[in-house]
């Protein structure tokens, strides 16, 4: 009788030790079908569980009788929070993932019918999961959201992306990451734009349309060094293409040239946008690639971070008016035939912040060099960036990405810029961050070293209802060319409520101390552009890092 007994204890010992052991198994598989479920996770804080009750305990605790074994209840994961906006402690059960360092949390909460709405939603302080991923150093949890397609471009209350989060914390691996992830969805964007774009071009007359750029500034000695430009712009089919000799421009430094924007609709959508050097006949085609991205990553580490907000709130047309005391309503003949009606714009306020918490001693003087080198005029040639970046005389094959010169000898590498020491570990605990008021988000990356300006704006803009151009398709056609930064400022004034008509002349601020003044000059249907104007000369090299910041 007692071998009988001793025969079941080990038969219910065996039996319990595979259960745990099949338990084991199918946890360990729901963590690890989130993704990257092996990576380091130090921050992970599992609730410890009760010990379970084995069968072979059972056995043991009574020598005179075996009791039939109990059922094992069946195991049920414990409920994720549903966000509940009555309720803030489960507001943002997300960002409490990340906050906490909870990566089992996070990848469950991942695998949530939710989880799109909640990988991009704001919490009252405007930051999202990444955002606190980034600022906290949880390179884990940054490694989950962007496989997740966790959006970067977005901003929280201060102005801040999460990538110039990651900037400022100073970890390149995660800078890198984030801004592969930004490129990746501007891609994505306009390959998801990019059939209305073609369709609306193919609705379009061909034409040929010239605006000028004249760009001025409140600080004199800038203001007389400030670049002029002529951009003419050609339409054909599905094809544009846009001549200009401003190449880039910021507020450190401007560059000119001679380059070339194609996009060809018909071609494939890697191949469809071109950027022509004329000057150094080169080409480089816009594919977003990685290999390009180490250059951009240094001198995102060794400058400033700006962000740049034009704030609309309080804006105002009201016509212009002439005359002393008989006053009337401004008009203006632009280009010789198109009747303008002039509007002043009121209430706008451009606001800029700079962050250099990041920057050490010897990157703050090498950029304070160079501002001083473009206020005494001397930077008005490109050849200083060109010079730093090797761009005129070396190319990258495409099946490496060291550059060699066109006799075939290697160049040296740069040294690049490594991570910055890891700030000290916040001791905000989440509840105290959810309870601070808006407008106060305590600290929780690096503490900032930043400077902010405010400027109100007064410019004009002259509205015609004669240009044969209609505000929608302007807007169409610099969508196309808006890789190009100041390209990109003029779309994003145009998309203002504007009065009736096109603006063929307009004020756009650009920098914080620089505005532009486009005029819109010239405007021809045309049936007889020629097609080679859209493709690449056969004598043309590629060089792939030719436009480093585009």
């Amino acid at each position: 009788m007692s071998n009988e007994k001793e025969d079941e204890c080990d038969k219910h010992k065996r039996q319990g030790e595979a259960d745990a052991k099949s338990s084991s198994s199918d946890e360990s598989d729901e963590y690890q079908s989130a993704g990257e479920g092996e990576d380091d996770c130090e921050g992970d804080s599992p609730k410890e569980r009760p010990p379970a009750v084995t069968p072979a305990a059972t056995c043991n605790s009574s020598t005179t009788a075996a009791p039939a074994a109990p059922t094992a209840a069946p195991k049920t994961a414990t409920p994720l929070p549903v966000p509940n906006d009555q309720d803030e402690e489960y507001q943002y059960p997300m960002h409490q993932s990340v906050f906490e360092d909870d990566i089992k949390s996070l990848q469950r909460r991942l695998l949530l019918p939710t989880a799109q709405d909640e990988v991009g939603r704001k919490d009252k302080h405007g930051n999202t999961p990444l955002h606190l991923a980034v600022m906290l150093g949880r390179k884990h949890a940054v490694r989950l959201l962007l496989a997740h397609n966790a959006p970067v471009k977005i901003k929280n209350n201060e102005g801040w992306s999460p990538l110039s989060e990651a900037i400022s914390y100073g970890d390149r691996q995660v800078i890198t990451q984030v801004l592969r992830m930004l490129k990746l969805q501007s891609r994505e964007h306009m390959e998801s734009r990019r059939e209305k774009l073609v369709n609306a071009l193919r609705q379009m007359q061909d034409f040929y349309m010239e605006f000028k750029w004249d760009f001025q500034s409140w600080l004199p000695l800038v203001s007389r060094i400030l670049p002029s430009d002529i951009c003419r712009l050609y339409k054909s089919g599905a094809s544009i293409r846009l001549d200009t000799t401003l190449v880039d421009f910021n507020d450190m430094r401007w560059e000119r040239g001679d380059i070339s924007f194609l996009f060809r609709g018909e071609a494939p959508a890697r191949e469809s946008l071109v950027l022509l050097d004329n000057e150094q006949e080169c080409y480089q085609r816009l594919r977003y690639e990685e290999s390009d991205m180490e250059d951009e990553v240094d001198v995102l580490m060794s400058t400033d971070i700006l962000a740049t907000q034009m704030s609309t709130k309080t804006i105002q047309f009201a016509r212009a008016q002439k005359g002393w005391i008989f006053r009337a309503n401004r008009k203006e003949l632009i280009g010789g035939q198109y009747q303008c009606e002039i509007y002043t714009i009121q209430g706008l306020i451009l606001k800029q912040r700079k962050r250099r918490e990041h920057l050490s001693h010897e990157d703050l003087q090498k950029n304070r060099a160079i501002v001083e080198t473009i206020t005494k005029g001397a930077s008005h040639q490109p050849d200083a960036r060109r010079a730093s970046l090797n761009s005129q005389t070396t190319a990258t094959p495409p099946e490496t990405n060291t550059p060699t010169a066109p006799n075939g000898i290697t160049l040296p590498e740069l040294p690049r810029r490594s991570s910055l020491q890891a700030p000290a570990a916040t001791s905000v605990t989440w509840r105290q961050y959810l309870e601070a008021d808006v407008g106060k988000c305590p600290q929780l990356g690096r503490p900032p070293v930043h400077k902010q300006s405010n400027k109100t704006l007064r410019a004009t803009v002259a509205m015609s209802k004669d240009f044969p151009l209609s505000v929608d398709m302007l807007l169409d056609v610099l969508e196309v060319v808006a890789p190009l930064k100041h390209i990109n400022k003029l779309r994003e004034f145009v998309t203002l409520k504007l009065p009736t008509g096109f603006p063929v002349k307009i004020e756009i601020p650009v920098l914080h101390t620089v505005t532009a003044k486009v005029t819109f000059q010239k405007f021809e249907f045309r049936d007889n552009i020629p097609a080679k104007m859209f493709e690449i000369p056969s004598h043309y090299w590629e060089d792939v890092r030719r436009f480093q910041d585009l």
